[in-house]
């Protein structure tokens, strides 16, 4: 008598958990999904580089620094977006100045 009582399959899971969970997991849903929109999303700047676009930007800026160079991700920034370009080493917004 006492293993049926400690016996898991004994009991239906389903009747432990109310039925208002699913209705107030949406709210905190809606919340966490606003709040990580916010959170990521980066005023537009009037200098030209590579978008924020919720941290993959400046991961992208990075890891070409490090795949590429300094002087060839230099170059190629400087290319694509102009003389002054904006992008991020190491998290840190970063200004390329040439000429």
């Amino acid at each position: 008598m006492v293993l049926e009582t400690l016996n898991p399959m004994h009991y239906n899971i389903t009747s432990l958990i109310p039925d208002t969970m699913p209705v107030a997991t949406v709210p905190i849903l809606i919340l966490m999904c606003f709040l990580f929109l916010k959170w990521s999303h980066e005023e537009t700047s009037s200098i030209p580089g590579p978008g924020y676009c919720m941290g993959i930007g400046p991961l992208i800026s990075h890891g070409r620094f490090l795949w590429m160079g300094v002087g060839n991700a230099c170059n190629y920034y400087n290319k694509t977006y102009g003389e002054f370009v904006r992008v991020w080493i190491s998290g840190e917004e970063t200004f390329i100045i040439s000429k």
